[in-house]
């Protein structure tokens, strides 16, 4: 294959800026693909002064002559899709051709009162991460092979006979369990029936369009969303997401071949952020945190929530990066750090007064405390430098740590929102 095969994955707890890391990557990169999770979440892009959040699509749809793809593993919810590339279309922004698998699964009106009827069931002590979108119950349907397709939708026969076998189903766990109203198969069916039409001229086969793009010599990105701490399976697992965030999901979530990589791009931000629950062993309650969170704009993109901030947690960066076989950093919003005297960087965890730098189970990371090296901080305004020398030498220092420390190259550093305010070092 002549091509190049790049992934970037978020190496936290999500949050860290892959959106604006792939915008960086953007002159280079052909085609974009999102390869897993659903509209939860938002890569968030910073175009002339003006945010522009993607909640389901690549980040390349603002590029004339790329090519954005959503792969069979994301999970689509068509109507916010659509709203989302009718937004676009009216501020002319829609440049790029989007193509979406026939095998991605939909977001299903029962999927999301589901979602919340669940969530309210287990109660607050044993609440997941969740937004109520109905991305859980879509991928649990995936798995127990009753769900919808986006080819499903394409056959209005077929369609009308799944969605009916499905609602017997449903309808009583609506209405047993959970004390719901039972959906009418019309009310189900009618809505899916018209997003068949619309997203038919979107839909081809996308694992051979991508083969045939690597043989054309075109360079892939296969943008994964949140992050490697919230993977299904190596992550701090009840509290994680429903879909593979490690780089191994990029190839289920395409149906690219595992030699097709080049490089394993991890996105890591100067400090640590959590939303929702979960053992966070940085996590700062008191100024330091909220001073992070309001230099930071610490808010989720699409829930608006306030975030968990802490310092920077090395032991739980390291398990990210030797998980996923990171190659590269992109190190985002080391301005926030401006006008601090000192940082504080955990190196190790104190477990029952036993000293660890190992990344602990789910029940031992509630009880790790964090045992910190202080380095030095700076004044200096950063946001307009564009060299690494540029830098003041402690936020030089500052990066060459995190390089020691995770053995990656830090080869992208964000100084700012803005496209421009960023450091390529060779990404």
């Amino acid at each position: 294959m002549k091509g190049k095969v790049d992934i970037l994955i978020g190496a936290q707890w999500g949050d860290e800026g892959k959106g604006k890391t792939a915008d960086a990557m953007s002159s280079t990169v052909d085609v974009f693909v999102r390869y897993q999770g659903g509209a939860d979440t938002g890569h968030t892009v910073v175009v002339d002064g003006e945010k522009v959040v993607f909640k389901l699509l690549p980040s390349g749809m603002l590029y004339p002559g790329k090519l954005c793809v959503l792969g069979n593993g994301v999970v689509i919810e068509p109507e916010l899709f659509l709203k989302e590339m009718d937004e676009l279309h009216r501020k002319g922004r829609d440049r790029a051709r989007l193509v979406v698998s026939p095998h991605a699964h939909v977001v299903m009106p029962y999927h999301k009162i589901l979602d919340h009827a669940q969530e309210a069931f287990r109660g607050k002590k044993h609440a997941a991460i969740t937004t109520g979108k109905g991305i859980g119950p879509c991928y649990v349907d995936k798995y127990a092979r009753n769900g919808i397709r986006v080819d499903d939708l394409l056959n209005e026969g077929r369609l009308r006979e799944a969605i009916s076998t499905i609602l017997e189903e449903k309808n009583r766990i609506l209405t047993k369990l959970y004390g719901e109203k039972p959906l009418p198969v019309d009310e189900v069916y009618e809505p899916a029936r018209e997003w068949g039409k619309v997203l038919a001229p979107y839909v081809e086969d996308t694992t051979p369009l991508l083969r045939e793009s690597l043989e054309k010599g075109k360079h892939i990105l296969l943008e994964g969303v949140q992050g490697a701490l919230l993977d299904i399976d190596h992550g701090t697992y009840p509290y994680v997401i429903n879909s593979s965030t490690v780089a191994t999901g990029g190839f289920s979530g395409t149906g690219l071949p595992v030699t097709c990589v080049d490089r394993i791009i991890a996105v890591v931000k100067a400090y640590t952020t959590r939303a929702g629950d979960g053992p966070m062993p940085t996590e700062d309650k008191g100024e330091g945190g909220e001073l992070l969170r309001s230099k930071g704009g610490e808010y989720g993109s699409f829930t608006g929530r306030p975030r968990r901030c802490g310092w920077l947690d090395i032991v739980a960066l390291r398990y990210s990066t030797r998980l996923n076989g990171c190659t590269a950093i992109a190190l985002m919003k080391l301005d926030v750090f401006t006008g601090m005297d000192k940082i504080q960087v955990c190196v190790a965890y104190d477990l029952n007064g036993t000293k660890t730098e190992r990344f602990s189970s789910l029940s031992d990371l509630a009880e790790c405390r964090p045992v910190f090296e202080s380095l030095p901080g700076w004044h200096e305004d950063i946001s307009g430098c564009t060299t690494f020398e540029s830098l003041p030498e402690a936020a030089q220092n500052y990066v060459r740590y995190i390089e020691e420390r995770t053995d990656a190259p830090v080869k992208l550093i964000g100084v700012g929102p803005a496209r421009n305010q960023t450091i390529n070092r060779g990404l």
